[in-house]
C-alpha cells in the first residue's frame, strides 16, 4: 500500500492466551506507529482493536483486527502489517485465519501467569498451519512477583532452547537492553547479556556453512552476518526471538518493532505456495493471488471481504477470478481498515491485507486471482463445532427475519454453522462454546433486530429392531358411497450391514395387485419417519410384504398406503425394537492435574476411554461419549479445568441406548405427545 519493497514488508499475527496482554501490546504498537493519537486501553473501552460493543462489555477480544503502518528502523522504512487475535478459546477460528494470512506468529506470554493453555494452543496453531517463523513477547514484568529469568526458563522448557532473548530487562524492570547492540551494560546483568549474545551468534553461525567455519575458527562474525543468519534461522523455525514489553509504560515497544524489522520473515523470505505446491511469486509485477480470510457485515458498506495478498498488485478497479467458485468478481475499492476507520488505498501488494466491499460470490477461504492466472490456495481449515443450541424466534416478527439473521452471522464466522435438523425439526446453532453462541445471538439482535430463545437441542435418536416380527393391518372404511379397503401382511427384521435393499415385494398370486405395491412402499417410507417407541426415525430395518387382500371397488392407493404404515408399526413392536443414539469421538486436551476429574466425569457420562497420549506437555484423552451427554460439555470442561482444557469431537456411529436411559427417553416422548 506504501511505496515499500516487498522485502521490507512484515506481516505477523499477535497470538496468545486471553488476558496475556495482546490487545494492550497492539494498542501500544498503534500509538508508536502514529495510527492513534493516544494510547488505547481495553480496560477503559478506548482500545483501537476492541471496538465492538460485545468486546467492550466483555473486556475480551472477540474478532481479529488488522492494522498496517510504516516504521523506520536503521534508516529503512518497513511496512508493519499485524493482526490482533482473540485469546478466548471460543473464538479460536479467528486465530487460525490470522495465522493462515501471516508469515510470522508473535506469541504473547504474561510473566505473572506464564505459559498457559492458550499459549500452547497458539503455538500449535502455528505448527499445524505451517507458520515456522515465530517470536515471543513477555509482558507483565511490571506486575508484582514476576521474574524474567523464571518466565524465560518456562518458555524454553515448553517450546525449546531455540527461544532465545534478544533483549534483557534491567534488574528493576524500568527499561530493556538490546543484547546484540548493547555497549554500556549494568554489572548486575552483564554476565547474562554476554551469555545470551554468545547464544545468538552461535545460532546465526549455524545457518550457513561459511559462517559456522568462521565461527569455529575463532573469527568474529560481522553484525551483517549475524543479522542475516538470524533472519534465516527465524524463517526456518530454528530461532524464536524473545522480547520484553511493558506496553502501559511504553517500555520495549521500539525494541519489538526493531526486532520485527530485523528478524521477522518477509513474503520473499517465506514464499507461499498454491494447492498444487507451486511457489507464488510475491513480486509486484506477478499475477495477483490472494486469500479471503475474514468477512464482515459492515452496517454502512455492506459485506467486506478481507484479503491477504500473496503475489502481484491488487488495484481498486480490476477484475479478478474467484477460482474457488469459478466466478469473476469486480473489485470496486480497496480499504485499509483500522478499527472503526476505513481508509481507501489504491493498491495492495504481497504481505498487505485489505478489505474489498460487496463481492457477490466470495466467502471466507476463497482464492482470488488475476484473470488468466487461475490457481488455488489451500483453504482455511476451521475447527468443528462443540457447542449446540436450538434456536427459536421469540415473536412472529422475529420468525420472519430469523433466517436472514442466522445467514449473516454464519457468513461472518465460519466456525458458526446452522443445522436445520430434518429429524428433530429444530434449527440448531453450532459453535465453539457458550460465549461464542451468546455473542452470535447478541449480533443477531444488534444487527438484524431479531430476538431468539436458546434451548438444549433434542437428540436425534433413531429406532430399529433386533429380531423378526410379523405385522398385519386391514384398512377398511365404509361411510356411504365408495369405501376404502387394503390389507397388508409383512415381516420386519434387521437389515444386514452393508445391504441397501430394505423393501422386498414377496407377493404371489396377485393378492395385492402390482399397481398398489408402490402405495404400500410409500406407506412404509412414511411409517419409518416415526418409529413405534418414541416417534424417532427408523433405520436399519428390512420390510418384506408377503400377503394381503384387496377389493375390486373399494381398494385404493391411499388405503394400501395406510395399511402398509400401520402394518410396519405392528411388526416392529413384535421385533424387539430399540432406541439408537449418536456416539461421538471426543479428544480432550487437559493439564496433568485435571486427569482424575476429567476421566471420572467422562465415565459418569457413559463414556468409554479409548486411549491417552501426550501432546505439547498436555494430556490428550480420546473417548467415545453419547451426544446426549455433551451438549453442555464445553462449559463443564472449562469449569473442571479452570479454562485450561479444550476438546473437539466428531460423529462416530449410532449405538443402542441402555434400557434404563431408553425408558426415560420413551417416557419423555409420550409426555410430550400427550401435551401436544
Amino acid at each position: 500500500m506504501k511505496n515499500i519493497p516487498v522485502e521490507n514488508v512484515r506481516n505477523f499475527a499477535i497470538m496468545g492466551h486471553t488476558g496475556s496482554g495482546k490487545t494492550t501490546l497492539t494498542d501500544a504498537l498503534l500509538y508508536r506507529l502514529g495510527l492513534n493519537d493516544r494510547l488505547g486501553s481495553p480496560a477503559e473501552g478506548t482500545s483501537l482493536s476492541d471496538v465492538t460493543e460485545q468486546e467492550k462489555a466483555r473486556k475480551i477480544s472477540i474478532f481479529s483486527t488488522t492494522f498496517s503502518g510504516v516504521y523506520q528502523s536503521g534508516g529503512t522504512d518497513y511496512e508493519m502489517v499485524f493482526t490482533d487475535t482473540p485469546g478466548y478459546a471460543d473464538f479460536f477460528g479467528s486465530v487460525i485465519a490470522a495465522a493462515r494470512s501471516a508469515e510470522t506468529g508473535l506469541v504473547v506470554v504474561d510473566a505473572s501467569a506464564g505459559v498457559q493453555v492458550g499459549t500452547r494452543r497458539a503455538w500449535q496453531c502455528c505448527d499445524s498451519r505451517g507458520v515456522k517463523a515465530r517470536g515471543i513477547v513477555i509482558t507483565g514484568l511490571d506486575k508484582d512477583n514476576t521474574d524474567f529469568a523464571k518466565t524465560l526458563a518456562e518458555i524454553q522448557s515448553v517450546f525449546g532452547s531455540k527461544c532465545e532473548p534478544v533483549v534483557m530487562p534491567l534488574a528493576d524492570n524500568s527499561d530493556i537492553i538490546d543484547i546484540l547492540g548493547a555497549t554500556d551494560v549494568p554489572s548486575e546483568i552483564a554476565d547474562a547479556v554476554t551469555e545470551a549474545k554468545g547464544g545468538l551468534v552461535e545460532l546465526a553461525a549455524e545457518t550457513d556453512d561459511t559462517l559456522i567455519e568462521k565461527y569455529l575458527g575463532g573469527e568474529s562474525l560481522t553484525p551483517e552476518e549475524i543479522a542475516s543468519g538470524l533472519v534465516q534461522a527465524v524463517a526456518d523455525g530454528h530461532f524464536v526471538p524473545v522480547f520484553v514489553a511493558m506496553p502501559l509504560k511504553g517500555v520495549g515497544i521500539d525494541a519489538v518493532l526493531d526486532g520485527v524489522a530485523r528478524f521477522f520473515a518477509s513474503p520473499v523470505t517465506v514464499p507461499h505456495k498454491t494447492l498444487d505446491d507451486e511457489p507464488i511469486d510475491p513480486s509486484p509485477e506477478a499475477p495477483v493471488v490472494g486469500l479471503v480470510f475474514r468477512s464482515v457485515n459492515d452496517p454502512f458498506v455492506g459485506q467486506l471481504s478481507y484479503v491477504r495478498v500473496f503475489g502481484g498488485t491488487l488495484t481498486g478497479d480490476m477484475e479478478v477470478v474467484n477460482t474457488s467458485r469459478k466466478e469473476k468478481e469486480k473489485v470496486s475499492a480497496l480499504l485499509a481498515v483500522r478499527g472503526k476507520k476505513q481508509v481507501p488505498v489504491e493498491t495492495a501488494g504481497a504481505g498487505d491485507i485489505v478489505a474489498i466491499p460487496k463481492l457477490k460470490h466470495t466467502h471466507v477461504g476463497d482464492t482470488l486471482c488475476s484473470v488468466g492466472h487461475e490457481v488455488l490456495i489451500d483453504p482455511i481449515h476451521f475447527p468443528k463445532p462443540v457447542m449446540f443450541q436450538a434456536v427459536t424466534a421469540r415473536t412472529q416478527a422475529d420468525e420472519d427475519k430469523i433466517g436472514t439473521a442466522l445467514k449473516r452471522v454464519v457468513e461472518e464466522d465460519p466456525t458458526l454453522t446452522v443445522d436445520r435438523n430434518a429429524e428433530t425439526h429444530e434449527v440448531v446453532l453450532q459453535g465453539l462454546g457458550d460465549v461464542h453462541i451468546d455473542v452470535a445471538v447478541e449480533l443477531m439482535k444488534g444487527r438484524s433486530g431479531v430476538s431468539v430463545d436458546l434451548s438444549q437441542p433434542k437428540v436425534p435418536y433413531r429406532e430399529t429392531v433386533t429380531a423378526m416380527g410379523e405385522g398385519h393391518y386391514k384398512h377398511k372404511k365404509q361411510s356411504g358411497g365408495r369405501g376404502q379397503y387394503g390389507e397388508v401382511y409383512l415381516r420386519a427384521e434387521p437389515l444386514p450391514e452393508g445391504e441397501e435393499e430394505w423393501f422386498i415385494n414377496a407377493i404371489v398370486g396377485g393378492v395385492i395387485p402390482g399397481n398398489f405395491i408402490p402405495a404400500v412402499q410409500k406407506g412404509l417410507v412414511e411409517g419409518m419417519t416415526r418409529g413405534p417407541l418414541a416417534g424417532y426415525t427408523v433405520t436399519g430395518v428390512r420390510a418384506t410384504v408377503y400377503d394381503g387382500s384387496y377389493h375390486d371397488v373399494d381398494s385404493s392407493e391411499v388405503a394400501f398406503k395406510i395399511a402398509g404404515s400401520r402394518a410396519l408399526k405392528d411388526a416392529m413392536l413384535k421385533a424387539k425394537p430399540v432406541l439408537l443414539e449418536p456416539i461421538m469421538t471426543v479428544k480432550v486436551t487437559i493439564p496433568d492435574d485435571c486427569m482424575g476429574d476429567v476421566n471420572g466425569d467422562l465415565s459418569h457420562k457413559r463414556g468409554r476411554i479409548l486411549g491417552m497420549d501426550v501432546d505439547g506437555g498436555m494430556q490428550v484423552i480420546t473417548a467415545e461419549v453419547p451426544q446426549a451427554e455433551l451438549f453442555r460439555y464445553c462449559a463443564e470442561l472449562r469449569s473442571m479445568t479452570g479454562g485450561r482444557g479444550n476438546f473437539e469431537m466428531t460423529f462416530s456411529r449410532y449405538e443402542q441406548v441402555p434400557s434404563n436411559v431408553a425408558q426415560k427417553v420413551i417416557a419423555a416422548a409420550e409426555k410430550h405427545e400427550d401435551e401436544d
